[in-house]
């Protein structure tokens, strides 16, 4: 029970990280379109919201093992 909850709301999190880093790019970012933007360096909130975004989605795939593993 208590790996059901965790698991939701590591994954809640994850969305929300994913979606703040689509929100600097625009809307077409977001849709899959091209920002028509020149790739730039990370710097600040992003690299940070970059790191928390690989952590979490690090968390996500233990958290899911870990299920499959105790369920079966």
């Amino acid at each position: 029970m208590i790996l059901n909850i965790a698991i939701i709301i590591i994954s809640i999190a994850l969305i929300v990280s994913i979606l703040l880093q689509s929100k600097g790019i625009g809307l077409g970012g977001l849709t899959g379109g091209d920002s028509g933007g020149v790739y730039s360096k990370r710097r600040g909130i992003e690299k940070v919201m970059f790191y928390i975004t690989i952590a979490l989605s690090a968390v996500f795939l233990i958290l899911a093992l870990v299920k499959v593993v105790v369920s079966g």
